[in-house]
């Protein structure tokens, strides 16, 4: 039987083996070292006899089915299926995409910290995403523990992630649990993700990594993400619902708020840290101009007076930018659309540029918080550091943010707290869960206690 391979091992300290519920693997106080041992030992004795009386019932299950299904207990190597722009078409259609971001937040920012790798697989047991310790994920693309593979236990033999799906439950795999030798260098702790409208198994969330993986918090913690996630599709699917009288809204709010001239130029720079340079609002030929045009131009779209190119470099920058590199960029912005009129000493524009902060106003000064909402995508700039840059970002959202605080619209005001800029915005959140019908108030409270709980607010 070929060895183990993995991660290098971490132990627990201490003595004997508490009886295990059927899904945690490791309970507390029990020794890492010891079980390892033990489990080779049934392992042996699995392969050699069937004996299975010595392991969990969810692994002897998952023992057997994999030997039925002819895998290899030397070692395994899951065909990778999909690659490249195939990987990059399936995943960014998948439902769980839209959860990524949840899921980063959550999970993976901290496991690149504390060693461990998180994998969102699909209902297939087919790897999506595969990020966390880039040490570990080189360790582990040896066995293809990778984006694009699929690690159905019928192929791939116990691990985790596909047995959780199976079970439709919460588990743990630790070590010598997995069928596989190649695999069982590895522990890993996983849960399955459920439509939050039919209840089908949509994929599952994984943690994997050494030893501590199996520990009884991180069960709860894996859990808790995947129901996290859960919430997120309903808001999701909410927000989409009532998304569809919104549509009109923004088509009658941008004709109105910026209206559709032959040849005006039209900068759009909320939600974008790069801005967008086009004619007429048109975002597919528009050009993308770097971070450092993007906040000259709009600060120059936002002050038609001008500014002297020593006032330019402060505006940029509160440490000093020197007014040469300034002259330089506009040269440069210049030549690069010369239909925007810059003129020199003061730097200004001489004709017309609509921003889209500009339909955001018009918007909020008719009332039209719906319309404002749909014009808004998220803040100007979101990495500029620009000084002037940051004053402005800051005032127009607390424009739009102060009106949707005022409005009864309980559409608009779930749209913008579903805005990434105001996620974690309790007092929108508590204003969205007033104004929310009985029949989805108990998702938008659901996931208000969620933010209360990860801002320590509770």
């Amino acid at each position: 039987m070929a060895s183990a391979s993995g991660p290098p091992a971490t132990t627990r300290p201490g003595a004997g083996r508490p009886a295990p519920g059927p899904f945690l693997a490791l309970p507390k106080g029990s020794n890492a070292s010891s079980e390892r041992n033990r489990l080779e030992r049934a392992y042996d004795a699995f392969l050699s006899t069937g004996d299975v009386a010595s392991v969990r019932p969810v692994v002897a299950d998952s023992w057997r089915l994999s030997r039925a299904s002819g895998v290899s207990p030397d070692g395994v190597l899951p065909v990778v299926d999909l690659l490249d722009a195939d990987l990059e078409a399936y995943r960014s259609t998948h439902p769980l995409a839209a959860v990524m971001p949840l899921i980063r937040r959550l999970l993976i920012e901290e496991a690149e910290e504390a060693g461990a790798i998180v994998v969102v697989a699909d209902a297939d047991a087919r790897l999506l995403w595969v990020e966390g310790d880039a040490q570990l994920r080189r360790y582990a693309e040896a066995m293809n523990w990778v984006a694009g593979a699929r690690w159905d236990e019928r192929v791939a033999g116990t691990n985790a992630p596909a047995a959780a799906m199976r079970l439709d439950h919460a588990l743990q795999v630790f070590a010598r649990e997995h069928f596989a030798s190649n695999v069982a260098g590895w522990s890993c702790t996983a849960a399955p993700i459920h439509d939050p409208s039919t209840g089908r198994v949509l994929g599952a969330l994984d943690i994997t990594g050494r030893d501590d993986v199996a520990a009884p918090a991180v069960l709860g913690l894996v859990r808790a993400a995947a129901a996290a996630a859960e919430t997120e599709l309903r808001m999701l699917a909410l927000t989409s619902r009532s998304a569809g009288p919104a549509r009109k809204s923004i088509a009658r709010s941008s004709s109105s708020a910026a209206p559709r001239l032959l040849g005006t130029q039209w900068l759009s720079v909320l939600g974008r840290d790069r801005a967008l340079l086009g004619a007429d609002q048109d975002p597919v030929n528009g050009t993308e101009l770097s971070v450092r045009h993007s906040e000259l131009l709009f600060l120059l779209a936002r002050n038609r007076s001008g500014y002297s190119a020593d006032r330019l470099a402060i505006a940029l920058h509160e440490r000093d930018v020197p007014a040469v590199t300034v002259r330089a960029e506009l040269s440069r912005l210049r030549s690069l659309v010369p239909e925007l009129g810059l003129s020199g000493r003061p730097y200004r524009l001489t004709s017309p540029l609509t921003t889209d902060v500009d339909a955001v106003r018009k918007c909020l000064a008719g009332g039209d918080v719906a319309g404002a909402v749909n014009a808004y995508p998220g803040p100007i700039l979101p990495s500029s550091e620009s000084p002037e840059v940051q004053a402005e970002r800051d005032e127009v959202h607390r424009e739009v943010r102060s009106a949707v605080l005022g409005s009864t619209n309980p559409q608009a005001v779930l749209r913008f707290a579903n805005r990434p800029c105001s996620r974690e915005d309790t007092l929108v959140w508590r204003h969205a869960v007033r104004l929310a019908p009985p029949s989805t108030k108990p998702v938008l409270v659901e996931h208000l206690l969620r933010i209360e709980r990860e801002l320590g607010l509770r």
